[in-house]
């Protein structure tokens, strides 16, 4: 029955659990929004291998760092479970030799955390685990044990309450992804230090629909940087044109980062960070996760379901309308393929005063 819920005493914990798969193959944001599940899931199983069964960039993250996580495996692109690349679909035959190898593991408890069902659910119950624990939509195969998908609920209650569902229990809502030694190194060798407090830009996301116009992030880094703040705009490989428009809007020197750093020295330089600024995003999340405020641009459908659940060092700023700047057409009506901002309509002012507002709250040496 799927009646289970965080805020309710769950079930116990399953007997003779050795060995446990966690499906969630999507992003670094999405990872970081389920760590509390699975921090859950490992204080109820202690002595249990847990599997992550994610993408690569999961392995760059995790590998050599304290987690809630034993080991990684790298999922196929499955269609309706990959992660966004232009890699084509696995083919079945490459998809079952996956399975396989997943069943010969011999996982006792398969949990997963990824979506509605509709495909997850199918690839979960292709694990041959003992018992099978996950959300489902009404149209999607069902676990043994399963809670509703619903829309606008947070993410991270959201996977909770499956782990709820696993017999584990609620201890705490925040993120976190601890900080290594060589993180900060990393973000060292790419960004040297320097005495004044740092600010973080960036202006990417993973659906460019997200992304607020640059050359206003630009204009509001800039305004930080007349109180004192070192502005560093970072970005992935193929974000260089984004950050040359926040440069642009920047309107003199800044600090630029294209592609220079590897995932742990990018977790480095957002922890070194005293605040940084951007879009929904999976470096906003994990930003967040190593304490450093944040202020943020969402379109009103990510507001409900990834954005930070608390506002003592994180501002949310919402495009309530969250339609493409070209055609209008909104984010939850489909994909218009233009590319462009569906949260250009919130004012560039609002977002200047977040910044400034919680700038001027930080902690000054």
């Amino acid at each position: 029955m799927p009646l289970f819920s965080p805020l309710a005493d769950p079930p116990a914990a399953l007997p003779d659990v050795r060995r446990i798969a966690v499906l969630r193959a999507n992003g670094v944001g999405d990872y970081v929004v389920a760590e509390p599940a699975l921090a859950a899931i490992r204080s109820a199983y202690p002595d249990a291998e847990i599997t992550l069964l994610g993408a690569a960039h999961h392995l760059a993250l995790l590998e050599g760092r304290p987690s809630p996580i034993d080991r990684v495996v790298v999922v196929p692109p499955v269609a309706g479970v990959r992660v966004r690349t232009e890699e084509p679909d696995a083919d079945e035959a490459t998809v079952e030799a996956w399975a396989a190898e997943q069943r010969a593991h011999g996982y006792d408890l398969a949990i997963q955390l990824h979506g509605g069902g509709g495909n997850s659910n199918r690839l979960l119950l292709r694990l041959g685990a003992r018992t099978t624990v996950g959300a489902a939509t009404p149209d999607a195969p069902k676990p043994d044990r399963w809670v509703p998908y619903t829309a606008f609920q947070h993410d991270t209650v959201r996977w909770l309450e499956v782990a709820a569902a696993a017999g584990a229990r609620l201890e705490r809502l925040d993120p976190r992804v601890e900080v290594l030694q060589t993180d900060l190194d990393a973000s060292r060798a790419v960004v040297p230090e320097d005495a004044r407090r740092l600010v973080v830009v960036h202006p990417g996301a993973t659906d460019p629909r997200r992304c607020y116009p640059e050359a206003r992030l630009g204009r509001i880094a800039r305004a930080l940087a007349d109180d004192g703040a070192r502005v560093v705009v970072v970005g992935g490989p193929s974000e260089g044109d984004r950050v040359g428009r926040v440069a642009a809007g920047f309107g003199g020197d800044v600090e630029t980062v294209v592609g220079g750093l590897t995932l742990p020295g990018l977790v480095g330089l957002l922890a070194r960070a005293d605040l940084v600024l951007g879009n929904d995003s999976g470096p906003r999340h994990l930003a967040a996760a190593v304490g450093t405020p944040t202020v943020a641009v969402f379109t009103y459908a990510n507001l409900a379901d990834v954005a930070p659940l608390t506002r003592a060092w994180h501002r949310v700023l919402v495009s309530w309308h969250g339609g493409c700047r070209v055609c209008g057409k909104r984010v939850l009506d489909g994909w218009c393929d233009h590319g462009a901002s569906a949260t250009h309509d919130v004012p560039e002012a609002d977002v200047r005063a977040a910044a400034l507002e919680l700038w001027g709250t930080l902690p000054r040496d």
